[in-house]
């Protein structure tokens, strides 16, 4: 049996990928529910997973990008409230999230493959654009403090 296995309940724990091109463009995905709510790559831990193989992990189910060792670890996370309608997703009692923080400069914008359950589409966007389109604050915050936002 797998360590997730073993647990009922989701981990309190995610990754937040900011992928982006040299250019300046940043990948930005549209969830499929709520409809609207644009974000960078983003996804849960699972037991017993490190944040650097969920953020490789994560990249890879969303984008079909295989990132590797490409990957910055930008040593910074964020605490934020779990939303009432998905607390029943974590243990008993479990209000907060902890999200790390993760980076990816591609020379040039790379075709998207999306999970459809998932996500209805991606987009490529100037920094400062993306920012205004983010629809979670850490992700705003992550755009702000680690992009160019003149592109």
């Amino acid at each position: 049996m797998t360590v997730a296995a073993e647990r009922p309940y989701k981990r309190p724990e995610s990754i937040l990928v900011l992928v982006y091109t040299r250019a300046g463009e940043v990948l930005l995905l549209e969830r499929t529910r709520p409809r609207g709510f644009w974000q960078s790559v983003t996804g849960s831990l699972e037991w017993g997973e490190t944040p650097r193989k969920a953020a490789i992990r994560e990249l890879y189910e969303e984008t079909g990008i295989r990132a590797g060792p490409a990957i910055e670890d930008l040593h910074h996370s964020e605490r934020f409230p779990i939303v009432p309608p998905w607390r029943s997703r974590y243990a008993p009692g479990q209000r907060f999230n902890r999200e790390h923080w993760f980076r990816l400069e591609l020379p040039a914008r790379r075709s998207i493959r999306l999970n459809p359950a998932e996500h209805r589409q991606a987009r490529w966007l100037p920094a400062a654009l993306a920012m205004q389109r983010a629809s979670s604050w850490t992700n705003r915050k992550a755009i702000s403090r680690y992009l160019p936002l003149s592109a």
